[in-house]
């Protein structure tokens, strides 16, 4: 007889378990029942020859062989690492809770196993109470729970500590989630879910009590727990929960209050919870505050190309300064804004990318601290290779065009920046431009790729609606990154032309009285070289006299506008390249047939002829503002623009006084009024600049002033006509009548503050917040709150800066790249529309706004 023992049956039995998995056998045989053993030879290599599995209720046995991974005639070792992985592959399918594996049988060098399972229970029903049903439904959902998945140990246990966590984390400190699995015998081996949450009463902060704080006094230090607040009555800005992951932050935050004072070695002792009996709870938190530091001196070592003195003015913080270390180190290494004033920044403006700053503590004699900042300034690094990624429809050179980084240039990351910002202002892409910065130490250079999320460069206005007593019609469509030069390129066409950067746009508005028809072309690049624009618009109005009674449109009396317009644009390089400076020379031909027409505030009517307004204008704007253009979170903007005609009354030197013998509304009046207006002159003045201060991530304020101011050349011919300013309201242009300006303020009718003929001078203020609520490329949405001021004056007689109509309210923006910017504002006036409170002293109070393809 050899050395082992042979029996008819030997058991090969693996229970594995988190702890146990993969253990190899270190028996030769294992005894079974009937005393039956089957003898192999430890780690020997043998031929499979079958597979069978027992214990199976739902699955087929080809099926666990296929789980199995093993293959009938392929080689096997017992114990191995393929049978192993074959009972690992079983456990790891998610279908069984116990896995047995046996050698049934074998002969000569052939082995047959049987595998013995125990399937896990599927889910058959779950069905959640304790919450309502649409709450019911999230919550399953969100707990991933599902009809026919296999209900593990681990399953009740993580779905049990979701559902509690899910309560505690909103106050629900008592919350109770009970979940039990019953059979179910309308199929085999399936279990039904039910669950039952009580989540008590939600648990508020009462009290936040500090022990051993003396520097700091409990209201900063509650101050600085952003997330854990009491309750108190009028609180609806932050709810007053305890949720403890929050709560572990907010100790952090006042250890770094501390911190921020000097105080370094403040530590807290013990933090408790206390209940009260009107079911709140109050927090306690002992502190030691230790010594206070300052900082001693501040010495620079390794500084080459800035001296002592310059990167002293740069960290901004004196001996004898209270230590404060997170300002040291965003004074070191940035605080994580773009425009950032750090050390580090400062040397990578000037190309010592490989450049490393740091700030070490040398010395602590009794409260001083000794800080030396360490700089290794190495050599500077140029830019390799700049490419672009992700733009699928935009035109690489329209990109490359707008970066501040070129090959060869010294590396900066100002210069990065810009070019984010500037990417960010095309409207092309999303806001979240990414620069991957690839640095080569070796030969001093780094390559720098730009990945953009392209989207929709289009968009489509189509409205209806019903105002006047007649059906209003709008079409627009606008192309923001249209291609000229592929106009007659029929493979460009999906389905238009577009990669180039040029604008194009097509609006048609039209009702029964009357309908407005506009072109408009803008080149951004002019001859593709420098940052030059050229524009041109031409629109056609045509107005018919409605009556308002009978609803009958008369076309035999009209009103028709023909205007055009071209402009050019080009970007300065002094003071900065922010600036910009805009010309345009207009032209607008109205024409009166029967139609009644006033002149300002006169009484003199014009039913008959043709007035003519050419005009040049110029302005200089400056834009810094960053880096999106539906939300800009830091920069400014500010235009100055002048736009006048020639002074034709001046130049001919003609009485236009009317002659006293002209009757009123007789035809020599309207020969005369023909004749004095053929030709409008006027001079035109306005100012305008908004500012952009984040305050917190997402949240930014928006400050906005401007001002305008429409004058004339002679007393005799008084004010223009047109050109106009209209305030009140949601400010959008209905339309181009006679070249009014329309000013928006909110809380107020549209055009409501000024005179039926228009103002002559405007002011306005305003103050926005806004709040971010997603960025993404399908859809922008922020939400605001606003409070605004402003009025219209007809001439500098009744200009009072201070008389001003007050507004305030909240609203929303969305903007969709194929239907621009939508938005809602709820608005409250706190004045009278009228300037004559006397006459009608009734405010405003709220009112709606809808706001399509416009930005305040």
């Amino acid at each position: 007889m050899n050395n082992y023992s042979f029996l008819t049956t030997l058991v090969i039995t693996i229970l594995f378990s988190t702890f146990t998995f993969g253990q190899e056998i270190t028996k030769d045989s294992v005894k079974v029942d009937n005393n039956k053993t089957i003898s192999y030879e430890k780690g020997k290599e043998y031929v499979l020859g079958g597979i069978t599995v027992t214990g199976l209720q739902k699955f087929s046995e080809q099926t666990v062989r296929v789980y199995t991974g093993l293959i009938n005639g392929h080689p096997i070792r017992l114990p191995g690492d393929k049978l192993s992985s074959a009972i690992k592959k079983l456990y790891e399918s998610k279908q069984f809770s116990e896995v047995d594996v046996y050698l049934s049988k074998r002969d000569g060098n052939t082995v047959y196993l049987q595998f013995d399972v125990t399937e896990l229970p599927q889910l058959s029903d779950i069905k959640i109470a304790g919450v309502g049903k649409s709450k019911a439904k999230d919550l399953q959902k969100e707990t991933e729970l599902r009809k026919g998945m296999m209900v593990t140990d681990n399953l009740i246990v993580t779905t049990r500590n979701f559902l509690k966590k899910k309560y505690t984390d909103k106050g629900f400190l008592k919350t109770k989630v009970t979940l039990d699995t019953k059979k179910d015998s309308s199929d085999i081996n399936t279990v039904s879910m039910r669950i039952f949450i009580d989540r008590g009463d939600r648990i508020k902060i009462k009290e936040i009590n500090f022990v051993g704080n003396k520097a700091i006094t409990d209201g900063k230090l509650r101050g600085a727990m952003k997330n854990t607040k009491r309750k108190f009555f009028g609180r609806f800005w932050k709810s007053s929960k305890y949720v403890l992951d929050d709560y572990k932050e907010d100790l952090e935050a006042i250890l770094e209050k501390y911190s921020e004072q000097g105080y370094r070695d403040a530590r807290i002792l013990s933090d408790k919870v206390s209940w009260n009996d009107d079911n709140t709870i109050n927090l306690e938190i002992t502190l030691e505050e230790g010594r206070q530091y300052i900082f001693g001196d501040i010495l620079f070592i390794g500084n080459k190309n800035y001296t002592d003195k310059q990167l002293q003015r740069m960290l901004g913080i004196e001996k004898g300064d209270v230590y404060n270390g997170k300002v040291l180190k965003e004074r070191i290494s940035g605080d994580g804004t773009p425009n950032s004033q750090d050390i580090q920044t400062l040397y990578h403006n000037s190309g010592y990318l490989f450049s490393q700053v740091n700030a070490v503590e040398t010395s602590v004699k009794n409260d001083s601290i000794t800080v030396e900042v360490r700089i290794r300034e190495d050599e500077q690094a140029t830019i390799g290779k700049v490419t672009v990624a992700g733009n699928d429809k935009t035109n690489d050179h329209v990109i490359f065009r707008e970066l501040r980084v070129k090959p060869g240039d010294l590396f900066s990351r100002q210069n990065i920046i810009r070019s984010i910002r500037e990417i960010g202002q095309l409207g092309f892409f999303d806001t979240n431009v990414t620069p991957d910065v690839k640095p080569n130490y070796q030969d001093k250079t780094a390559d720098i790729e730009f990945s953009v999320v392209e989207k929709g460069g289009s968009q489509i206005e189509l409205q209806g609606g019903y105002g006047g007593g007649a059906f209003i019609g709008t079409l627009g469509l606008s192309f923001n990154n249209f291609s000229v030069r592929n106009l007659f390129n029929k493979d460009a066409y999906q389905p238009l032309p577009m990669g180039d950067g040029q604008t194009l746009s097509l609006r048609l508005q039209a009702s029964r009285s009357f309908s407005t028809y506009s072109f408009s072309f803008t080149e951004p690049w002019l001859g593709g070289r420098t940052p030059q624009s050229l524009s041109f618009s031409i629109y056609r109005t045509n107005q018919y006299l409605f009556n308002t009674i009978t609803r009958d449109v008369d076309k035999n009396q009209s009103l028709s506008i023909i205007g055009l317009q071209m402009g050019l644009g080009k970007r300065l390089q002094w003071p900065d390249d922010y600036f910009t400076l805009s010309q345009s020379i207009s032209y607008q031909g109205i024409k009166l047939n029967n139609y009644n027409y006033q002149i300002g505030r006169s009484n003199d009517i014009l039913r008959q002829g043709n007035l003519n307004n050419l005009s040049y204008s110029i302005g200089l704007s400056r834009n810094s503002a960053g880096p999106s253009l539906i939300f800009p979170t830091y920069g400014s903007e500010f235009t100055i623009r002048a736009k006048a005609t020639l002074p034709y009354s001046l130049l001919n030197g003609r009485d236009y006084t009317k002659p006293a013998d002209i009757l009123p509304g007789s035809q020599e009046e309207q020969d005369y009024l023909a004749d004095k207006y053929k030709w409008l002159e006027y001079y035109k003045l306005s100012a305008k600049g908004k500012w952009y201060t984040q305050l917190a991530n997402k949240l930014v304020l928006m400050s906005n002033l401007e001002m305008g101011y429409l004058g004339s050349y002679n007393s005799q011919l008084g004010i223009t006509p047109v050109e106009r300013y209209f305030v009140g309201g949601d400010g959008l242009q209905q339309g181009q009548i006679d070249g009014r300006e329309v000013v928006g303020l909110r809380g107020y009718r549209n055009q409501s503050l000024s005179s039926a003929s228009g103002g002559t001078i405007y002011n306005k203020f305003q103050l926005e917040l806004r709040y971010s609520i997603t960025d993404k490329p399908s859809a922008s949405i922020y939400t605001l709150g606003f409070l605004e001021a402003g009025n219209s004056y007809d001439n500098f007689s009744n200009f009072n800066p201070f008389n001003l109509k007050r507004s305030a309210g909240l609203g929303v923006r969305i903007f969709m790249p194929a239907f621009g910017l939508l938005g809602i504002d709820f608005g409250h006036g706190f004045d009278p529309e009228s300037n004559l409170p006397n006459i009608d002293p009734t405010k405003s109070g709220w009112q709606t706004h809808f706001i399509i393809g416009r930005q305040f």
